[in-house]
């Protein structure tokens, strides 16, 4: 069977085909004819071929989506009715008078559906009912948790009766259905009977031992004093006020009666002195009876869910009177509203009007809730929606609800409330709590945003963190543990204990990781209350060096930090020889420059002494180019002299043993003394420099080392004539700074010094020359640098206009004051 496009296609070549036949039978047009009709309608019939496969191609593939559609709203429907039909079965689970527990997979939390309260009476939290030991006796408890154990891992159903600590029984069946482990827990009866009656309460003749008795009780048990005032309350008694809100001031348990009812309950308890126990059923939540009985000293109470009654016809088809509820409601801080099955608001609490900022007196008015929310939304109060009557058509399905269902709204002000629905039992109705979660989930936000910083921060210190907890397994860690002790991250991630750690470590280090993390292991489990933190250095047989740190924490836990200072150490052993081998050249060169100066002082003693000889007459007469040449052998001499005793002073300096001798002395003959032993440095051919002399009038005593005055004289007159031009004039002026300091300023009209050249003149052994002028050895204005510091005092050198220098010093006048003061 072919398509019908593919029939006509056929249909079309057989007629050309035809035509072929016509021309065939004329032999004289046979041949031309032929070739021409061929060659022709090739393009056409492949054109028309290809045009119809497009054709019957695209009728396909219309035909394709159009099933595919279909299929795909035929598969939507399904699972919608499966959708619907899951809802009705979750509905009537939690319908049904007991409660399912539901294992769907290892890891992940059950899914309990059912009333709670069949079970626990006052609670709504879904996962309480895995709490066995919370409200099962201890020996039912471990049953049931070890059924449900061999349930969940060998697949053993069961079925078996276990009891409540309030006496009921309840009946706990166990499957496997679809893979997953299914428990049912149904009470054999919803009602108690109270754990204490008749004549058993006049056994309690004292609070301490009804006190013994009611701490074991399950159901909400007190004790009060002969003025009322509550002394005790068991566990059950302070989850009960939880349960309602209620909350205690200054420490101490709520209580669930107001004063008035206190009073009314002491004198029921005094007119039933000498019977039994005074009963009433006391309007608190789920119909609580309440039991009151007097004890020496005081009273004692307790309230239990009694045992069902059979009601009139007329009274079972009643509404049921919800208005003992107001006490309860007003005295909460949370915001509750209470709606009828009309969707009248029936009672609510100053702290809902608040909430919500509505006005009391047309709260009073009950309107309906969709007149509330009409009311909130024209206020820009309800969250923001597009579709406003879809989201309130969803909203009002609450008078539908079976169990509490919880709806996270976000207003527009900012506040985040957490609404939550609760069906009004046997009226129809719904009972709304607005929780604030505002301030909840800023805390949230930053407590996250905080952990997300720290985690980050974490990561990326560059030591390695591990943080363990009190049973030594690892609770937090980084990536950079990882990479210094080459552990995977997925194994770090499974919290692994201490010793696995260590077994992983011996394999990645064979050699000595074992040996090391055993040595950490101790430091770490190391119960000792007076432990402190510890540090120190790992050294690893692959050469890295690791500095680790364990610091203990306030909440008990471990944490120890490791830091890879390998190249930092490596660079600290080669600084710290380097600055030994410079150490050593140091003293080296000092002990060089001391023994080669006085190996060199003893031939130049000699060298002087033949001079002087010579240049005497005594060994004969001299020519006068020979006593040219002696003049250059003496100035020479005394140049040299004066360098070995600069270097000796210089080394003298830096070893710290140069002292001074201040004495009393005269300015005139220090200048004296610098100006003979300038002269003495000029050789007899060479012309000398004009020294001219200022000394001021006003001059204090001058107190100081007259040795190391002249040296510093020389050094400057020296350095001066250096610089100058032969014959040209050096002024040395001496004044008074103040009364404690003396300035001896030199000047010259020289060539001057380069301003980048000024700051080595100071410098050792860095002697400049300037123009031509002969470079010296660099130590002048060291040594003058060097005396002068000694004696307390500073040095200055400046450019003169247009041309020269002038280096001034500044002393105190009194060296040894200077130096007592400075001590």
């Amino acid at each position: 069977m072919q398509p019908a496009g593919f029939r006509r296609f056929t249909g079309f070549v057989s007629v050309g085909g035809a035509g072929a036949a016509l021309l065939a039978a004329s032999p004289a047009l046979a041949a031309p004819l032929a070739a021409t009709a061929i060659s022709g309608a090739a393009p056409y019939t492949m054109a028309l071929g290809a045009a119809g496969f497009g054709l019957v191609a695209t009728l396909l593939a219309l035909r394709w989506r159009r099933e595919a559609e279909a299929a795909r709203l035929d598969a939507s429907e399904k699972l919608g009715a499966m959708r619907a039909a899951l809802d009705e079965f979750e509905g009537l689970l939690a319908g049904m008078p007991e409660v399912t527990i539901i294992w769907r997979d290892a890891g992940i939390e059950p899914s309990v559906i059912g009333p709670i309260n069949a079970l626990l009476p006052g609670e709504n939290r879904p996962h309480a009912v895995l709490e066995f030991r919370s409200w099962l006796e201890d020996e039912a408890a471990r049953s049931l948790a070890a059924r449900l154990t061999d349930l969940r891992i060998e697949g053993r159903v069961f079925e078996t009766s276990v009891t409540a600590r309030d006496g009921r029984i309840i009946r706990a069946t166990g499957r496997l259905v679809g893979g997953a482990a299914v428990v049912r827990l149904r009470p054999s009866g919803a009602n108690v009977e109270p754990p204490l009656k008749g004549a058993d309460l006049t056994r309690l003749p004292s609070p301490a031992e009804a006190q013994a008795i009611l701490s074991n009780l399950t159901i909400p048990a007190w004790l009060r004093d002969k003025d009322g005032l509550l002394i005790y309350t068991n566990a059950a008694y302070l989850h009960f006020t939880r349960t309602l809100g209620l909350k205690g001031e200054r420490g101490t348990a709520p209580d669930i009666f107001d004063a008035p009812t206190r009073e009314r309950h002491l004198k029921a308890i005094e007119d039933a002195a000498d019977t039994i126990a005074f009963t009433e059923e006391h309007a608190l939540a789920g119909g609580l009876e309440l039991v009151l009985f007097p004890l020496s000293g005081g009273s004692a109470g307790y309230c239990y869910l009694p045992v069902a009654r059979a009601k009139p016809a007329e009274a079972a088809n009643a509404e049921p009177d919800l208005g003992h509820l107001t006490t309860v409601i007003d005295a909460l801080a949370t915001p509750i509203a209470v709606f009828d099955k009309r969707q009248q608001l029936t009672h609510y609490n100053t702290a809902y009007a608040n909430f919500w900022g509505l006005d009391t007196g047309w709260l009073n008015t009950e309107p309906n809730e969709k007149a509330i929310l009409d009311k909130l939304r024209t206020q820009g109060l309800l969250p923001a929606e597009t579709d406003y009557r879809d989201w309130r058509g969803k909203h009002l399905m609450s008078y539908a609800l079976t169990a509490p269902r919880e709806v996270p709204w976000y207003l527009p002000d900012g506040r985040c409330a957490n609404v939550i629905a609760a069906p009004a039992t046997g009226t129809g109705g719904v009972i709304y709590v607005f929780e604030d979660m505002t301030e909840r989930l800023a805390l949230e936000t930053r407590h996250n945003a905080l952990m997300h910083v720290q985690r980050e921060t974490l990561n990326a210190l560059t030591e390695g963190v591990a943080v363990f907890g009190t049973n030594g397994r690892l609770k937090l860690h980084n990536p950079r543990l990882s990479m210094l002790w080459k552990l995977p991250m997925n194994t770090l991630g499974s919290h692994p204990h201490i010793d696995e750690i260590a077994r992983a470590c011996a394999e990645a280090f064979p050699e000595d990781g074992r040996r090391i993390w055993g040595d950490l292991k101790q430091r770490i489990v190391d119960l000792n209350p007076t432990r402190s933190d510890t540090k120190g250095r790992i050294t690893r047989a692959d050469g890295r060096l690791l500095d680790y740190a364990v610091v203990r924490l306030p909440d008990g836990q471990t944490m120890m930090t490791f830091v890879d200072v390998s190249e930092s150490a490596n660079y600290e052993r080669v600084l710290k020889e380097r600055n030994e081998a410079l150490i050593a050249a140091d003293r080296l060169k000092d002990t060089f420059v001391q023994n080669v100066s006085y190996e060199l002082r003893s031939p130049l003693t000699n060298i002087i002494g033949f001079a002087d000889l010579l240049a005497s007459g005594e060994v004969g007469p001299l020519s006068d180019r020979q006593r040219a040449y002696t003049d250059y052998i003496r100035s020479s001499s005394a140049n040299l002299g004066l360098l070995i005793d600069n270097i000796l002073d210089l080394a003298t300096v830096d070893a710290g043993i140069a002292q001074l001798n201040p004495e009393v002395l005269d300015i005139s003959a220090l200048i004296e003394k610098a100006r003979a032993g300038l002269d003495a440095t000029f050789t007899g051919g060479e012309e000398k420099v004009d020294l001219a002399v200022e000394i001021g009038d006003d001059l204090p005593t001058f107190v100081a080392d007259g040795t190391r005055i002249v040296q510093v004289l020389y050094n400057l007159l020296s350095n001066a004539a250096r610089f100058s031009d032969p014959g040209s004039q050096v002024r040395l002026k001496v004044s008074s700074r103040g009364h404690e300091r003396i300035a001896f300023a030199v000047e010259d009209d020289g060539v001057g010094i380069p301003e980048d050249v000024r700051n080595a003149m100071f410098q050792r052994f860095e002697g400049q020359s300037v123009e031509g002028r002969q470079r010296g050895a660099g130590l002048g204005l060291a040594i003058v640098k060097t005396f002068v510091n000694l004696h307390g005092g500073s040095v200055l050198i400046e450019g003169r206009q247009p041309r020269g220098t002038r280096v001034t010093v500044i002393i105190p006048s009194n060296t040894a004051l200077a130096q007592n003061a400075g001590e």
